[in-house]
């Protein structure tokens, strides 16, 4: 991975009382930008023949179809990125005759699992961290 910096963090105290770790102490990510797709796209344009507005079709294509396999229960898994499968988050029963649908399952998340080798990803091979400089 080519420009890789240090990922910055900054030290946050948790404020949830429910968690069995309130008030302790933890390193979070500092997100600066969110880069749109539009960005991606002409960045990878840069390094092809092809434009970016043909990449952004391209995508959209390949996007609608990664949808439509996630919702119908499927895995994706996209070569040299990783493994994308949705998980249901539901509420523990004692017992299975009282499970309800509606009512204990909480939501639905997206999963993601980087490609790697030998179970060591890529994506987080020579990260190094860097706390943030806090500005008075």
């Amino acid at each position: 991975m080519s420009n890789l910096k240090n990922m910055k963090y900054r030290i946050k105290k948790e404020t949830k009382p429910t968690l069995p770790t309130f008030g302790k102490y933890k390193a979070v990510a500092v997100h600066y930008q969110t880069i749109e797709s539009s960005q991606l796209f002409e960045e990878a344009a840069r390094n092809s023949s092809i434009s970016g507005g043909v990449l952004e079709a391209l995508m959209l294509s390949v996007s609608e179809a990664v949808i439509r396999h996630l919702r119908n229960g499927d895995r994706v898994r996209l070569k040299d990125f990783g493994l994308l499968k949705l998980e249901i988050e539901s509420e523990k029963v004692d017992n299975l005759k009282d499970f309800k649908a509606k009512k204990h399952i909480r939501g639905v998340r997206l999963h993601f699992i980087p490609e790697s080798e030998n179970g060591s990803p890529a994506l987080y091979k020579d990260i190094t961290f860097e706390k943030e400089i806090e500005c008075p």
